[in-house]
């Protein structure tokens, strides 16, 4: 979604180009194929002027490692202009020196612990709070999310077959669906929660229309737990569209104050965080005390520290696709597991986004997203 934004930013800027050049840089590079990067860039450029792509995974800028450099060529090949900008996470962007290009500031409170002691003075819920910031039009807006999740959800229930790639994976989602439905209510629960991530991220890892939340690679993960939680508990829309606000909140407080990119931190700071979205959202929804939304938070991320991004031939199906699944069944017991404390804890949320910051820090790069350690060391696909 970045490099597709960043496409888009440029060729509007330079329409009148010969030719363009994209290069692509560090992580970038190195999973870029997996991501289908070239593919957004070229159905972004190409149709207006030729493009051509050039690959440098073993380049880091010290900014992000997500870096691309655009080039305006006129028709004697002449650079006209050029462009280097960073794909910081779940389609945003930036430049070196600028924390984002496209996203104004609207919150005034950035940690979490400001935003619970908020709560707790007014009485009021951290949904109340996105509404204050926002404006009453984000409802409007995560009524969309909405339907897009759920619509990501049925399509991913739908299809079969194998996920394109050199892994020849087959989609296990209409299979986990159809099998749950045959248990009783206990495994039919964990089953059915599989079959919505799963079915979410086979989408992203196809090319189709999903949510960053709060990124393509860990998609899968609130969407299941609220399907999940609306089907089986029949919360309207309304209620949902709440923990879908809080969730976002969460999201927006690591992002702020550390990071959700693979590639910056490791799959720690996407899964992980999806999981404490999805956390805060199903405990919001069982009627869960800021605190105690917090906390479930709070163990949402903590016990996904140090997670490694180490995607297989550098594409977002192993272990990517089954991590969402897990998490997602993660988040529903992290809400249990809140809901019979009275939401006092010793280690705050806050504390958790600073130490995994740290740990994301101190992870080698082979575990940030260049398929070059972990799971993705020598790994030969079959033919």
């Amino acid at each position: 979604m970045g490099p597709r934004k960043a496409a888009e930013q440029f060729l509007a800027k330079h329409p009148e180009a010969a030719s363009f050049q994209v290069t692509l840089y560090g992580s970038l590079a190195a999973t870029g194929k997996g991501h289908m990067t070239d593919v957004a860039i070229l159905d972004t450029i190409q149709p207006h002027a030729p493009v051509e792509i050039l690959w440098k995974p073993h380049i880091f800028f010290p900014f992000h490692p997500n870096g691309m450099t655009f080039k305006s060529l006129d028709e004697k090949g002449k650079v006209t202009d050029e462009w280097t900008v960073f794909s910081v996470g779940g389609g945003a962007l930036a430049e070196e020196g600028h924390d984002s290009l496209s996203t104004p500031e609207v919150y005034n409170m950035n940690s979490m612990s400001q935003i619970l002691y908020w709560c707790e003075q007014t009485g009021r819920s951290y949904w109340e709070y996105v509404e204050q910031c926002e404006g009453k039009e984000i409802w409007d807006f995560l009524a969309e999310v909405w339907e897009t999740m759920k619509a990501a959800i049925k399509r991913g229930l739908d299809a079969e077959g194998v996920l394109p790639g050199p892994l020849n994976l087959r989609r296990k989602a209409s299979s986990y669906y159809i099998r749950a439905k045959g248990y009783k209510d206990n495994l039919q629960s964990r089953g059915l929660v599989f079959a919505y991530a799963l079915a979410v991220s086979e989408e992203n890892a196809s090319g189709g229309k999903i949510v960053t939340a709060p990124t393509c690679g860990a998609c899968g993960v609130v969407p299941a737990v609220l399907y999940h939680l609306q089907q089986s508990k029949d919360f309207s829309d309304a209620r949902i569209l709440r923990a879908l606000a809080t969730a976002g909140l969460v999201g927006n407080v690591v992002k702020h104050n550390a990071s959700i990119s693979g590639a910056e931190a490791g799959c720690q700071a996407e899964v992980g965080v999806a999981c404490s979205m999805a956390s805060a959202a199903a405990s919001q929804l069982f009627g869960g005390s800021p605190s105690q939304i917090e906390y479930a938070a709070e163990m949402g991320l903590e016990h996904h520290l140090g997670m490694t991004c180490d995607p297989v031939c550098g594409l977002v199906q192993i272990p990517c696709i089954e991590r969402n699944a897990y998490a997602a069944a993660r988040a529903l017991d992290a809400n249990i597991y809140s809901a019979f404390t009275d939401g006092r804890h010793r280690v705050s949320f806050d504390k958790v986004v600073e130490v995994m910051k740290q740990t994301g820090h101190d992870l080698p790069s082979l575990y940030k997203e260049t398929s070059e350690g972990g799971l993705a060391k020598n790994y030969q696909p079959m033919e």
